[in-house]
């Protein structure tokens, strides 16, 4: 029931939709209620103007009376911490289904005044800021769930600055979807037999520290598993060797079949990582999409990790 309540009642709360950046926040947008420690300094303050008023003790009620003036005061103080702040840019980096979006918020003052003690919020994820009146920047962690478009949720940016009697907040809710890349599959196997059909590429030896080994995956040789290093280690690790680059990688949605649907795309997102990683150069084939450039470097993996993102998530198998 409380949960259906509070439901309702940010549907009340400004913004009502989602808005363009930037976005500045006045009067019309911040909330102030007191804290449970306002509220329980509310509570002595009237039982000590009560003892006072019973007793006419006229120093006791003076005294009752400028506490609960600085009390009200500090309402005001909480409010204007966040009044004339403006939010400039919000942007994230894609990252793996399953791992924190660091998102990065981009603040100023519009005015000459420092604000302390801002807390900026998601669900049960905060982090605290300073906003100079030249600007600043902080940075929130968003968990992810499922590949693809991410809808940036409701920010909740509060304040209980100067004495903690009042709590002050604004929402913010910009009109902005982040990009989140499938989750590579944990074991996949060895990257598919280079396109030209040149045969089994010579492997040459990286080396057996710690840069060069790897956990071990379904489908590795037990010749390349470093015993010695996964007996320190507590963990099976395999040495990392590295392929000749003959020949152009066809990473191609056939060469999943079999596997379900969002395991396939998994596997597909490991091989670009992997080919990634050995610089390879490689192109992309989906059954949806035309197939991709052979290249490589970040500009490409990220092109083929967003197609892989976008892939529709309401079919159970591909073909």
């Amino acid at each position: 029931m409380f949960a259906q309540f509070r439901q309702r009642l940010q549907s009340w709360v400004r913004p009502r939709a989602p808005e363009v950046l930037p976005v500045l926040l006045d009067r019309h947008r911040i909330y102030v209620l007191p804290t449970r420690t306002g509220m329980f300094f509310a509570f002595l303050l009237a039982a000590m103007l009560l003892g006072a008023l019973n007793f006419n003790n006229n120093p006791a009620i003076l005294l009752a009376l400028l506490l609960s003036g600085a009390a009200l005061a500090s309402l005001i103080a909480a409010h204007l911490q966040l009044s004339g702040l403006r939010i400039l840019a919000i942007a994230a980096e894609p990252v793996p289904a399953g791992t924190d979006l660091r998102l990065k918020i981009a603040l100023e003052a519009a005015d000459t005044r420092i604000r302390n003690g801002l807390q900026l919020a998601y669900q049960q994820r905060h982090t605290h800021t300073s906003i100079q009146p030249s600007g600043s920047t902080c940075e929130l962690h968003i968990p992810t769930l499922h590949r693809g478009v991410l809808p940036l949720p409701r920010l909740q940016l509060s304040t209980v600055q100067p004495l903690g009697l009042a709590h002050a907040w604004a929402y913010i809710w910009p009109q902005q979807t982040l990009l989140v890349y499938p989750a590579p599959e944990v074991q996949a196997p060895p990257l598919p037999v280079p396109a030209g059909g040149e045969g089994q590429p010579q492997l040459h030896r990286a080396g057996d520290s710690l840069h060069h080994l790897r956990d071990y995956r379904h489908g590795d040789s037990p010749r390349t598993v470093a015993w010695k290093a996964s007996a320190r280690h507590n963990s099976l690790l395999v040495r990392d060797y590295e392929q000749q680059q003959r020949g152009e990688l066809l990473l191609d949605w056939q060469h999943t079949a079999g596997l379900p649907y969002e395991q396939r795309i998994s596997r597909l997102a490991r091989w670009v990582d992997d080919a990634e990683r050995q610089g390879r150069r490689y192109a992309l084939q989906l059954p949806t999409q035309p197939r991709t450039a052979t290249d490589a470097g970040d500009v490409h993996r990220h092109q083929c990790l967003r197609a892989l993102a976008l892939l529709p998530r309401n079919e159970q198998h591909g073909d």
